[in-house]
């Protein structure tokens, strides 16, 4: 898995429509990639996984947690070649890897949630300074494995967009038979309502 993924499979949206034939495959492939990318939008995050450990920079924001320092990073699910550097003279040169620096929150893994913050121990071997991309983290960043709320949340976006070629105006059904409707153009309700639970609010704790 990559970053950015689709979360279902071509298949996966033709069997949630019941669709059988290969007419539509090209269309079906793009309604679940256009899905995909509405869910990272509403969730603020993705749920794909790097292939290898990838350096990123952060800013402190002189954010405390339990009154240690703590650094908001991207979702990291896996603590394998996770290395921290920082720049401690806001010139751009990070030094040597800093020791006793945990990822946040402790029971994260426990739960089968990502850490989102990397808190910096009372005995850490140095501390972050406030310059601009002063923190270095290397990391598999992502999730280990799509959540299943997630999964079905994009099939059902999916079937919408699919369907939505139908209906170019935005409406669907006849007035003449009583069922007309506007169709949202906003993120459908019941997948609004399933992601709340896995949207992330950056700068909150």
């Amino acid at each position: 898995m990559a970053l950015y993924p689709d979360y279902v499979t071509s298949q996966q949206l033709k069997d949630h429509l019941r669709i059988t034939d290969s007419a539509d495959d090209a269309a079906v492939a793009i309604a679940v990639t256009a899905a995909s990318r509405a869910v990272d939008r509403f969730t603020n995050r993705q749920f794909g996984l790097a292939p290898a450990a990838v350096a990123r920079t952060y800013t402190w924001d002189k954010r405390f947690i339990e009154g240690l320092p703590a650094v908001e990073i991207d979702d990291l699910m896996t603590s394998t070649g996770l290395i921290v550097k920082l720049d401690q003279a806001g010139q751009g040169t990070y030094g040597d890897p800093i020791l006793n620096v945990d990822p946040w929150p402790w029971n994260a893994a426990a739960d089968g949630r990502p850490w989102t913050h990397l808190v910096f121990r009372s005995y850490a071997t140095a501390f972050p300074t406030p310059f601009s991309q002063g923190v270095q983290a290397t990391g598999r960043w992502g999730w280990t494995t799509v959540p299943e709320i997630v999964e079905q949340a994009t099939l059902i976006q999916g079937g919408r967009f699919f369907v939505r070629r139908d209906s170019q105006y935005g409406i669907a059904g006849s007035p003449e038979t009583g069922t007309e409707l506007r169709l949202f153009s906003r993120l459908d309700p019941d997948v609004a309502l399933m992601l709340t639970t896995v949207k992330r609010w950056w700068g909150a704790r």
